[in-house]
């Protein structure tokens, strides 16, 4: 019968880890990649898995392709220490796995997201349908320090369930990742050859808002939605203007020589 591997990222995670792979306890195989921990993850991890490595940060997309290189699995289910499968997408999996599909390369999984205390069921965050599940082989992961992607060869079919992702249970936990994602995309935009335009300033961030507010019908996630989408346009905002402050700073080396 096939085998399903876990593969999960962590940093300084001991509030998170132990629901999240105890959500997934099922599988054949627990992959926990550390990278430098300073509280108990790697400690509680290793009460679930021995298979805990750490190495050195090179980016999100790295670790996982590290990650699925250590992963023995016949199909690798990939989780985010925040998030948790549930009973029901547990039993849909291993159904999935029981009937190894041989025609399927992946499934794609809806995640509802728990942000300051709301489940968030619009704002173009729900339904987020993304690939967590595949046959492994098939599939790798973009090599972005943020945002990562997971480029697959084969077809995929969505799940009937949902994954939960406890994002955000308040602001200071969603500032302190907005202040580290918007550094790492703008790093990747460096890297990616990507130039500043003053459009970019004016323009993404409103646009951001009104897609996530009116297109997609934040405000039907009542005060909640609102936050998430002026927060939304402020990380656009940050990640450009970040942007702009690297190119000056590259300006500025260039002259110097």
């Amino acid at each position: 019968m096939a085998t399903l591997t876990v593969i999960t990222l962590t940093l300084d995670e001991e509030h998170n880890i132990s629901a999240c792979l105890e959500s997934a306890r099922w599988a054949n195989e627990l992959i926990v990649v550390d990278s430098g921990s300073r509280d108990r993850t790697v400690d509680i991890a290793r009460t679930f898995t021995e298979r805990v490595f750490t190495i050195a940060w090179e980016g999100y997309g790295a670790a996982r392709n590290y990650a699925l290189r250590q992963a023995t699995g016949d199909w690798v289910l990939w989780l985010d220490a925040d998030e948790r499968v549930t009973p029901e997408l547990a039993e849909e999996i291993r159904e999935i796995i029981r009937a190894d599909a041989p025609q399927v390369a992946g499934y794609d999984i809806a995640r509802r997201a728990f942000f300051l205390g709301r489940w968030i069921r619009h704002s173009g965050w729900y339904p987020s349908r993304v690939v967590r599940l595949f046959r492994r082989g098939t599939a790798r992961f973009s090599e972005t320090r943020v945002h990562e992607q997971l480029q697959i060869d084969g077809t995929v079919v969505p799940t009937k369930h949902d994954l939960l992702h406890l994002t955000d249970p308040d602001l200071r936990h969603y500032l302190a990742k907005f202040n580290r994602y918007t550094s790492l995309a703008a790093d990747d935009m460096v890297a990616a050859g990507r130039t500043f335009t003053m459009r970019d300033l004016l323009l993404r961030p409103p646009f951001q808002f009104v897609k996530m507010y009116l297109l997609r019908s934040g405000w039907r996630d009542g005060l909640e939605g609102f936050m998430l989408a002026v927060l939304s346009a402020a990380y656009v905002f940050t990640k450009y203007a970040k942007l702009w402050e690297r190119r000056r700073e590259s300006r500025a080396a260039g002259n110097m020589h």
